[in-house]
């Protein structure tokens, strides 16, 4: 059976996780009621998520052991694959369909998905009095960072599906050669040199950048209760633009800044002081070059910011956040505490196997939070003829943090997931709120 070796990244994420902090991704997309002109019958969407999500190679990929290399793993075809495994439909009272799917969905996503099978999971959530509907995709990190996994979860929209080639057999994944011949080795030799000497660059950047001596910021520190809460925020991208367009910057700055004073007002809210340093937040970055197909699984380095919750003025906070992220983007993703991801990819199968329950909780010494964009297609998107609304993506939760933010603009408005962990954020939805008023003293309104 033809396999497909696990990326250093992807073992590092497999071997990473546990009960009590799995490693998926997720989204909750929510979707308007399916058109029923002509006296059509709306389509049978549980039977048509099942289908398309078969009709994708990668979906039907397992995680098994090798033997060589010492503690690798490969993706090989699950010959016993049932999409009706994954693909599952949970009926909500619908009283208030998005405040039931969003409860329910911090309890699907508190669950690792199962080792043993093609590690995803699809969910459709109805109920809904009009006939809307949401589905929860989850998908494990090993298998995709967050371009590839919108690469993966959009073949189950109409628009992506009616240009796919018809469904027949997988096409086999090509065998990767675990043994090479003589002449290889010699070249692999001289690529390990080059390797190591790169490890070592970035290994010191890390360190410098580290804080193993910063206590981090409390409310957004927790032993994990294996718990979920999860909130939903919907901003403008107009209004996020037409901040931009004044103050200059980019708009993931801006979103940055609506983070940043969002915690400002919920550590107020709270009524606990400001901590004395500021949250530090691991903002992901993409590996893959712009225009590339996104190969398979992660390709990810990351930037650090300090988030300026500490300043008062919120023209202060963006311009901070657009000095910092100018910082980071002339040193490159290959320097900074942010860069840690490169790390796995000079570490043997082996390291990474053995040595995660201890890299599990060096997260919280290199940042406080994520605050994550995941790009979604600018154009329509619809399943089953039902218009796509929004799409909420998730995060996972670090060993040790509370709290991750993902966004995705889409539609003309940045749809904003919450994750957090329940016990230790028990009023996500206060800061949810927050994010919002933040954006409306950036953007007062009444602003013509």
């Amino acid at each position: 059976m033809s396999s497909e070796l696990l990326a250093p990244l992807d073992l590092a994420f497999w071997h990473l996780e546990s009960t009590a902090h799995p490693l998926h991704l997720g989204a909750l997309a929510h979707f308007g009621p399916a058109p029923t002109e002509g006296g059509h019958e709306p389509p049978d969407i549980l039977a048509l998520l099942a289908r398309r999500a078969a009709a994708v190679p990668r979906l039907r990929m397992r995680v098994r052991d090798v033997l060589l290399p010492v503690g690798g793993a490969a993706w090989s075809a699950d010959p016993d694959f049932d999409v009706l495994r994954h693909v599952h439909e949970i009926t909500l009272p619908g009283a208030d369909f998005p405040a039931e799917s969003a409860r329910l969905a911090a309890e699907l996503m508190e669950r690792p998905v199962a080792r043993g099978l093609p590690p995803w999971e699809m969910y459709l959530l109805s109920g809904a009095p009009d006939g809307s509907f949401a589905v929860l995709v989850k998908l494990h990190h090993a298998l995709a960072d967050g371009m590839r996994a919108v690469a993966i979860g959009a073949g189950i929209f109409d628009e992506i599906a009616a240009g796919r080639r018809p469904a027949g057999r997988a096409r086999p994944v090509p065998p990767t050669s675990w043994l090479p011949g003589p002449g290889r080795l010699l070249g692999m030799a001289r690529d390990r040199l080059g390797d190591l000497g790169r490890a070592v660059e970035v290994g010191a950047s890390v360190v410098r950048a580290s804080r193993f001596d910063v206590r981090p910021t409390a409310a957004l520190a927790a032993e994990s209760s294996g718990t979920r809460r999860i909130a939903t925020v919907t901003l403008s991208l107009d209004r996020v633009h037409r901040v931009r367009r004044t103050t200059g910057g980019t708009a993931n700055d801006v979103l940055l800044t609506v983070v940043a004073g969002g915690l400002r007002r919920w550590f107020d809210g709270r009524g606990l002081p400001l901590p004395e340093a500021d949250p530090r937040a691991l903002v992901p970055v993409s590996r893959r070059r712009p225009g590339a197909p996104p190969g398979p699984g992660n390709s990810l380095s990351g930037y650090l910011l300090d988030l300026p919750v500490t300043e008062a003025d919120p023209a202060a906070r963006l311009a901070a956040v657009k000095s910092a992220m100018d910082r980071n983007k002339a040193a490159g993703p290959f320097r900074g505490a942010g860069a840690v991801a490169l790390l796995a990819d000079q570490l043997p199968p082996l390291a990474h196997r053995f040595g995660a329950p201890l890299a599990s909780g060096a997260a919280r010494f290199l940042f406080d939070l994520l605050v994550t964009q995941v790009p979604l297609p600018r154009s329509a998107l619809s399943l089953g003829g039902a218009p796509l609304r929004a799409l909420f993506p998730m995060a996972p939760l670090a060993r040790g943090q509370a709290l991750a933010v993902a966004m995705s603009p889409y539609g003309g408005q940045v749809h904003i997931g919450l994750v957090a962990d329940g016990e230790a954020v028990p009023d996500l939805d206060a800061l949810a709120g927050a994010l919002t008023a933040e954006l409306d003293l950036l953007d007062p309104p009444d602003t013509p």
